[in-house]
């Protein structure tokens, strides 16, 4: 029988977020409930917010979650009721041209929930990421359900999105190892997710870069060796000067802007690795010389997602946390309320939290 709760929805854009009742299903074949513990609040609820996305309105935001499976409809077996899950936004499909390659964290056809939640008077909601997670309990397809050890879950549910997604950006996509030079430019919840990934990783020299001597003051805390603050210093040139001479061998863009992806782009090593982490606005355009593509070598990377496989990463980083070796606790600046999500957007827009977290 179809559930009504409450959740934080966007009815239009730039218009200040609601607290709703939801109508949410039951669930059909290949989807699951989910009893939400906690919700991050993350730039990509913003961007829903703002029209950023697409206009599908009206969302139901929220998508950086763990909580408890409630029930699964005909066909699930890989989650059950009671299991405590991380939602994932990029649930792998298994037989595309991706997945048939043996690459399936590229899954080209990833998949959510086929039925809709709604409001009362019947008005489709579009959740965001497909998963829409400021809310008690919400429908996502099974495969969006990533079974965990148990955990404090407004900690470990950041791995759903932020967090996973630097940390892979580093990891995964950079492919660094023990021994190498890294430099991260843009220290926010992405940012230092990838600096704490390349020290997990075994990066000797850890380069922190920003406009914000608190946010540095931060990402040192994450694992960087040095800082610099790009307000009053060329960013290109002091992280040359910390690597030798030659530049870091891996960059993590975290911005997404031109002008940072341009400082990546001339602060790595021959053959270095730029990954580009920071989502830019469609408009955005960046210019470089052809010979110094070429004349540098190396790769120049996008990173979807940390590229991560969730079923792969998000047990093994949950134990890593639970041992210790890498702390989530530090990425939640605060805990909050459903009713207080504008004011958390107002903060994150300010740069003075890395994650506020919703409790439900």
């Amino acid at each position: 029988m179809p559930q009504t709760v409450q959740g934080v929805i966007s009815r239009s854009k730039g218009a200040p977020v609601e607290v709703v009742d939801v109508v949410v299903p039951d669930p059909g074949p290949g989807e699951a409930v989910v009893k939400i513990e906690t919700c991050g609040v993350c730039h990509t609820d913003l961007h829903y917010r703002e029209g950023g996305i697409n206009d599908d309105y009206p969302f139901l935001l929220g998508h950086e979650a763990a909580g408890y499976v409630e029930a699964v409809g005909e066909g699930v077996t890989d989650v059950a009721p009671g299991d405590f899950v991380i939602l994932n936004w990029r649930a792998v499909c298994g037989q595309c041209r991706a997945c048939a390659k043996g690459k399936p964290w590229y899954c080209f056809n990833t998949h959510n929930a086929t039925q809709k939640m709604t409001l009362t008077d019947g008005t489709e909601l579009t959740p965001a990421l497909g998963i829409g997670a400021f809310i008690d309990k919400t429908l996502v397809a099974a495969g969006q359900c990533t079974k965990v050890p148990e955990a404090d879950a407004a900690a470990v549910g950041l791995l759903g999105c932020g967090v996973m997604a630097g940390f892979g950006a580093a990891v995964n996509t950079g492919g660094v190892t023990r021994g190498d030079s890294v430099a991260v430019i843009g220290c926010g919840g992405v940012g230092n997710a990838a600096i704490a990934g390349a020290q997990l990783a075994g990066a000797t020299t850890i380069v922190a870069v920003d406009i914000s001597d608190a946010k540095l003051e931060q990402a040192r805390k994450f694992g960087a060796t040095h800082t610099v603050n790009s307000a009053d210093t060329d960013p290109v040139e002091a992280i040359r000067g910390l690597t030798g001479g030659n530049g870091a061998d891996v960059v993590v863009e975290a911005v997404g802007r031109p002008e940072t992806y341009e400082q990546a782009f001339y602060a790595r090593d021959l053959a270095g690795t730029v990954v580009l982490v920071g989502v830019p606005t469609p408009d955005q355009q960046v210019t470089l010389p052809m010979i110094e593509i070429f004349g540098r070598g190396g790769a120049l990377k996008s990173s979807w997602y940390g590229d991560c496989l969730p079923s792969r990463d998000f047990p093994m980083l949950v134990e890593l946390y639970k041992q210790g070796r890498f702390d989530l606790d530090a990425f939640v600046s605060e805990r909050i309320g459903l009713g207080e999500i504008e004011a958390a957007f107002e903060k994150m827009h300010a740069g003075t939290v890395l994650r506020s977290v919703v409790e439900l």
